[in-house]
Formats: C-alpha cells, structure tokens, sequence
C-alpha cells in the first residue's frame, strides 16, 4: 500500500478531511490503542469516528486507488451523515466489525445485504467485511455460500480476487462428507483460475498474489504434486515480474514475504537470497530482509548463515515481532543439533511474550510457545 498506493496523487484531494495516522503494531507505546482498537490482520484500515472514539469504518487487507477512496468516502458518510435505513444497518456492522466482533458484525452485515437496493454502492465492502468476519469465525460453509452468491455481481470488480480466494479457501475448509464441498471448489477454482490466467487491470497485485495461494492449497488438497508445483512456479513467476516492473526498492521488496513463501514451497529457497540481500542493503533498519534471510537459509541448512541473519535481525526487531525471529531461530538450533540453545531460546521468546503488555499480549502465542517448550527434548 505505501509503494503502490499512498504515493498516488488523487489522494491529495483528502489531506483536509481526515488526519492520517500510522500505528506501528510492535512498538509498546502503542499498545493501548491496540487494546482499544484490536488488529487481528495486517494491514488494516480504520476510520475512526474522532467523537465517539469508535472505530466507523475497518478495512483488512490491502486495497486499490479506487478502493480505498470508496473506503474513505465510507467512512466520512459513516461519521457525518445520519443513519437511517440500510445505512443504519451497514453503520451498526461496521461498528461492530471494526471492534472485532466478528459474530454479531457477521450477521449485522447479512441484515444490512437483505436490506440493500438493486447496485447498492457498499455491496462490494460489505461483502468482503462480511467474507472476512465468517472466515474468523470458521464458518466455512456460510462463507463459501456468501461468496458463491456474491461472485456473479463482483466478477469484474476490483473485489473479484478477494471473494474468489476467500469462496475457494472456505470450500476447502469444508468437511469432507460436505455434499456440496467438490462443487464449490470446482467453482470457485475455475474462478481463481481464470483470474489468474488473465488478471484484470483493476484487481491489485497483492489480491492475485492470495488467489494463487489459494490455488495451490486447492492442489495440495487433491494430492496433485505436478499440478501444485506448477501453479507455484506460476506464482513465483507473476511475483518475480511484479518486482521487476517496480519503480522503487520499496515497490520492489513489497512481496518478498509473498516470494519466499512460494520459493519455499518449491524447495527452492536459494532463490530468495538476492531479493532479500537488496532489501537489506536499501533498508539498513529494517529488521524484515535478515529475519527472512534466516529463514531461507535455514531451508538451505545453512545454519551459521541462517544465525547471523538472526542476529542482525534480532538487533533492530522489537515488540512481537521478535518473538517470530526467536521461535525460528530455535529451529535452526534445533535443525543444529543443539537442542539445550533451542529451549534456551523458547524460553527466552516466552519470557517476552508474557511481558507484553494487554493489546500486543497474545494468549495464543504464548499457549503456542509453551506447548513447544514442553515437546522439546
């Protein structure tokens, strides 16, 4: 978003009419905003009402030009406009979307799409917070449904990546026995392939990176071997040529996480180490090109590399995210051989994940961590 769409010249126009804040989720002075506005996935968007100090608008995921002034626009009627009918309606969803009460925020949003007219101008947002909000609540099958219903009127929109990835992803998560479950998927594989094979102008690069991976699980799942590696060696291509066609080092290493996933994947991480030698020589701070370098090399079982990424990684890394750099460098210990430095290591990364403080402090993680520790020889 910063590299591809922040920098676009139309959003000048909305300087006046909003105060624009950026949240660094790992530093602990912001902690309290996270307690009082919880980040479930990065990036997020909101737009907060500055009276009620409420979250009117949320947005997960990243977004085009076009989308993100529709989600402004949204947002300023949201805050400054009365609410009545199905804007009333989308208002309450939004509200309890954006404090991450995915439940309610579900069905207020399923209200507010029963409500809506024939092209009602929010259908597309509403879907996609819809979408999201039963994905976290793991219903899969009124996701895939949703979705379903909704692909037909958004195929040729910039929302068509998302809704298609997001049917497939639940369809897969369908149990076995599902009657409908081979259908869906068929479906919405077609769709995601179709994206693929010829990707519109209008869907951002980052959504079709998603509808590739969701292809590839969609492989994995039929057991098709030949069939995943090549939709992975078509993902890393379509990355590889997003890269090159950058106009900056911050465009460039946008997807570096996305292409060492796939390289990954390939059981080729070797090919990840120019990408991430670049980004750590343009972003000498930044502690994301050497804890992905860790990473690879680790793939490559090249563990004295794979520590020294880790500790240049570790030295710039703070809040959470550290807590990811110390838990994969207890791998590579322990892919060493050295299993007393990978449980050093946990209990280290444990010792951090209890200090945080509520809003960075995760339950889960430290669950996680602890259940590592306690597997460990």
């Amino acid at each position: 978003m910063r590299a591809f769409v922040f920098t676009d010249p139309s959003l000048q126009r909305h300087a006046g009419q909003f105060v624009w804040l950026s949240i660094n989720t790992e530093r602990a002075e912001n902690a309290p905003f996270l307690a009082k506005y919880p980040v479930q996935a990065w990036p997020s968007f909101f737009v907060i009402d500055p009276r009620k100090e409420t979250v009117a608008i949320r947005w997960v995921g990243g977004a085009t030009v076009p989308q993100l002034e529709k989600l402004l626009a949204d947002g300023r009627r949201s805050v400054h406009a009365p609410e009545r009918g199905v804007a009333e309606a989308l208002a309450r969803a939004d509200r309890l979307y954006g404090g991450s009460k995915n439940a309610e925020a579900a069905e207020a949003y399923r209200e507010a799409l029963r409500q809506a007219p024939p092209g009602w101008p929010q259908y597309p947002r509403a879907v996609e917070s819809l979408l999201y909000a039963l994905a976290r609540q793991h219903d899969a099958k009124g996701c895939a449904r949703t979705a379903q219903e909704a692909y037909s009127k958004l195929a040729h929109t910039p929302s068509a990546a998302n809704v298609a990835a997001s049917g497939l992803d639940c369809s897969l998560d369908l149990p076995a026995d599902d009657p409908d479950r081979a259908a869906l998927i068929s479906e919405f594989t077609r769709a995601c392939r179709d994206l693929v094979a010829n990707p519109p102008s209008y869907v951002a690069a980052d959504d079709l990176s998603s509808v590739y991976q969701s292809l590839v699980g969609e492989r994995e799942a039929a057991h098709d071997a030949e069939g995943k590696t090549q939709v992975l060696s078509d993902w890393a291509l379509f990355l590889e040529g997003v890269a090159a066609r950058a106009k900056s080092p911050e465009g460039r290493s946008a997807f570096d996480s996305h292409r060492l996933t796939a390289y990954l994947m390939l059981n080729a991480p070797e090919r990840a180490i120019p990408m991430l030698d670049a980004s750590e020589r343009d972003f000498p701070d930044d502690y994301n090109p050497a804890a992905r370098l860790a990473v690879a090399y680790k793939a490559m079982k090249r563990y004295d590399d794979a520590l020294a990424a880790s500790d240049r990684a570790l030295a710039k890394a703070y809040g959470p995210r550290k807590i990811l750099i110390l838990n994969n460098r207890a791998d590579i210990y322990a892919a060493r051989g050295d299993s007393a430095a990978a449980r050093r290591t946990i209990e280290e990364a444990l010792r951090f994940a209890e200090a945080f403080p509520a809003g960075q402090r995760s339950d889960t993680q430290i669950a996680s961590l602890k259940k590592k520790l306690e597997q460990m020889p």
